[in-house]
């Protein structure tokens, strides 16, 4: 026991403080405490912040960290970006990698496992590398349209500006609330003009009730007329009219002859016109035919 004395446990914790230092730190950048992984390679033209401890992903699933950024000196402007993948995962030949970044700032690695299925890449490989700008960058590069479109946004500014300034679109605008008055108003009075009629109906039901009531009482009344019998008696009148049509278009009778007999006819209409010529003669000459004297007659 006196092999533990203060300054022995001292160093014992010491020491395991700076194992577990050094282990919290690799577990902080997202390296792996085990040595379960395999070894890629990946050459970028530029990393753009990107560093170790970055995650790499495959399919939206963490597969492994970047170990180590390397400059290729040999070969301007290339660096290398040494990855350890998960030793399950297969990448196809043809499989490539992409930097992104987020809104944040974050920077991941993606694999797009692309290629042939059924070969795949020895450990130690390298695979091509590019980088996708990512949100940020798409917006950057909508930049130019957007000042292309500054222009019109101007113009269609202005001629909204005129617009609105407009004296016509105040006055339409104020007419426009007069019209919406005046439809308040009719409204109204429509309203009102329903609740009246609605007011009267049940009078105008009751008057068509008994209109009704009549229309039945006269139906009923000329069903019970006997129409044989008064048709019967309008045979019999039209065969009097008839027969007395006959008899005025023969010679039977004095109405017939005097319809049908010429000779009589002229007859009458000569001594009608002696008697109008007799008349006219006593009105001229009246002494004529009527004379008074008291000592007697005078030839004349």
């Amino acid at each position: 026991m006196k092999y533990f004395n203060k300054e022995v446990q001292i160093a014992l914790v010491a020491i395991a403080g700076i194992v577990v230092l050094f282990f919290g730190l690799q577990f902080l950048k997202g390296l792996s405490l085990y040595s379960n992984e395999d070894t890629y390679y990946v050459a970028f033209d530029d990393i753009s912040g990107l560093s170790a401890s970055s995650p790499v992903y495959a399919a939206g699933y963490k597969v492994g960290v970047v170990k180590d950024i390397i400059y290729n000196y040999e070969k301007t402007g290339e660096i290398v970006a040494v990855l350890g993948l998960d030793k399950n995962l297969r990448l196809p030949k043809g499989s490539t990698a992409e930097i992104e970044s987020d809104m944040l700032g974050n920077i991941k690695v993606n694999l797009m496992l692309t290629g042939n299925p059924l070969e795949h890449l020895t450990v130690g490989d390298t695979i091509i590398g590019n980088k996708d700008a990512g949100m940020l960058g798409r917006a950057a590069a909508m930049i130019p349209a957007v000042e292309k479109m500054l222009p019109k946004l101007d113009s269609i500014m202005a001629n909204l500006n005129m617009l609105l300034a407009d004296q016509a679109l105040v006055n339409s605008i104020h007419n426009v609330d007069r019209i919406t008055s005046n439809l308040t108003v009719t409204t109204k009075e429509m309203n009102k003009l329903m609740a009246g009629l609605n007011g009267k109906v049940p009078g105008m039901m009751e008057k068509a009730d008994r209109v009704l009531d009549n229309t039945d009482k006269m139906t009923a009344r000329l069903a019970a007329v006997d129409v044989a019998s008064t048709m019967a008696k309008v045979d019999a009148t039209l065969a009097n009219v008839h027969s007395m049509t006959e008899k005025m278009n023969s010679r039977e009778g004095s109405l017939g002859l005097l319809m049908n007999d010429p000779e009589l006819y002229n007859n009458l209409t000569a001594t009608m016109r002696d008697a109008d010529s007799l008349m006219i003669d006593l009105k001229q000459h009246p002494k004529r035919y009527v004379h008074f004297s008291i000592f007697g007659r005078k030839d004349k």
